[in-house]
């Protein structure tokens, strides 16, 4: 068998994706080798095209795309050789809420002291369309709050260093991040930053405190046309940071067993032992679960899309 890796070797993903692959054999029939192969490019987009356009439909081939692509689709880029509801899901781990990040000695202790604020707090991105960016715009449109969105920043790291030196106030960052990796660590002990809301339908219990953006929604009687636009700007949270397909039209029966392998895989006592060495999460969804996902997050009407534009491609 092949398993396709959406990133370059070393990488995350590549290491989740090998790890995955090393217990994925126990459990199918016959117990194949997996042989992995890297296929990076295009955030993904390159391995993703050629699991859906050129892989074949047999079984023996899967692979690990990213979430974000699905608003590749919904924007009409001509890239895009898929559609993101006929992948056979296999299913994915990984599972990730994005939180809003603010120093704490700015005064802004809740998503209501940003509401009425005269000064709107200062935050950060790399560039319009990246999924912090997406984070804070889904903010500002289903709960009323205001940001100075200062883009530009090439990584994370850049994000983090304008955080300590004051250039910015905020951020959105990943809870994987926040909860696993400096200067996050350091800056919780000694309470330099606050987190004010998180992106989940539930709550993460290791931030059981944060509200999440579908309480405050409900408490500010957002619209149902706006919660629809946050519902499926922050679908990419939802799929998770891993996911397993198959080409679309791989056989019932093989996707089955598919299925049931890496279910029976992220339980496996290897591979827990090595995700909690690396801090990486198992929280993972069914293939049937992702299914139904995608098809949610494609499935919009002219106007809701054409609405999701404006918000991915404005500042």
């Amino acid at each position: 068998m092949t398993f396709i890796v959406n990133m370059a070797a070393g990488d995350a993903n590549d290491l989740w994706a090998r790890a995955l692959a090393r217990n994925l054999v126990k459990y199918i029939p016959g117990h194949p080798n997996i042989v992995a192969q890297n296929m990076a490019g295009g955030g993904s987009m390159i391995s993703a095209n050629y699991l859906y356009s050129v892989a074949k439909p047999d079984g023996l081939i899967i692979g690990q795309t990213s979430a974000s692509l699905y608003f590749q689709q919904l924007t009409g880029r001509p890239e895009v050789q898929f559609d993101w509801r006929k992948f056979s899901w296999i299913g994915s781990a990984g599972l990730v809420e994005a939180l809003l990040m603010m120093r704490a000695d700015a005064p802004y202790k809740s998503i209501e002291d940003i509401r009425t604020a005269g000064e709107p707090p200062k935050c950060s991105a790399t560039a319009p369309g990246s999924s912090g960016h997406i984070s804070l715009k889904v903010l500002e449109d289903a709960l009323g709050a205001k940001f100075r969105l200062v883009t530009g920043y090439k990584s994370g790291s850049d994000q983090d260093l304008a955080i300590e030196r004051g250039e910015v106030q905020c951020r959105s960052v990943s809870s994987a991040s926040f909860l696993a990796r400096e200067p996050f660590i350091s800056w919780q002990k000694k309470a330099f930053i606050r987190i004010l809301v998180q992106s989940g339908r539930k709550r993460n219990q290791k931030l059981a405190e944060v509200p999440t953006i579908y309480e405050l929604m409900k408490r500010y009687q957002t619209t149902d046309a706006k919660q629809r636009v946050a519902a499926v700007l922050l679908g990419a949270d939802h799929f998770g940071q891993y996911l397993a397909v198959a080409p679309p039209g791989t056989p019932s029966d093989r996707v089955k067993i598919l299925r049931e392998a890496y279910s029976r895989a992220l339980k496996d006592a290897d591979l827990i032992e090595e995700a909690k060495r690396r801090n990486w999460s198992t929280d993972s969804l069914s293939g049937e679960e992702l299914q139904t996902l995608a098809k949610e997050v494609i499935d919009q009407p002219p106007q809701l899309i054409g609405r999701i534009k404006e918000l991915l491609s404005g500042n």
